[in-house]
């Protein structure tokens, strides 16, 4: 039985430059989050960007295909929001102010949804970009 190319690669290695993005972008998260209660950014510019920065996260130490990785990072964010919509931060007892409460989130919205997979097309957008950029390096290294 043949191996898939997937298959047969490993899955564990640390890429610098999404480490690197990750940390940019929980710095930028903390400062959304303590400085900034303006009606835009806050609320909708963080949402959009805890997604991109799960996605960096994970793709810090997982060698992932980019697709099922995005989908899967929009499908928890999905699944976190709808876990705001039952209250489960005051179903299991987290109380102001918390870091629980804080990261599960108390509050459900639609526009929350429409921020998580405006962050994943983003992801999915700058991915194929470099992509792309990454396709053209070699094509000329090889002329």
């Amino acid at each position: 039985m043949q191996r898939s190319k997937w298959q047969t690669t490993r899955r564990f290695r640390f890429h610098p430059s999404y480490g690197i993005l990750t940390l940019a972008l929980i710095g930028i998260e903390i400062f959304i989050g303590a400085c900034l209660h303006d009606p835009v950014i806050r609320p909708y510019g963080g949402d959009l960007l805890v997604v991109i920065l799960l996605y960096c996260a994970v793709r810090t130490f997982w060698d992932l295909p980019v697709v099922p990785l995005a989908l899967s990072v929009l499908a928890f964010s999905y699944v976190e929001e709808t876990l705001q919509y039952f209250h489960l931060a005051d179903r299991l007892g987290f109380t102001k102010p918390s870091l629980a409460r804080t990261l599960i989130g108390t509050y459900f919205t639609w526009v929350d949804m429409l921020s998580y997979t405006l962050g994943i097309a983003a992801v999915l957008v700058l991915e194929g970009l470099a992509r792309r950029q990454r396709t053209k390096q070699l094509q000329r290294a090889t002329i």
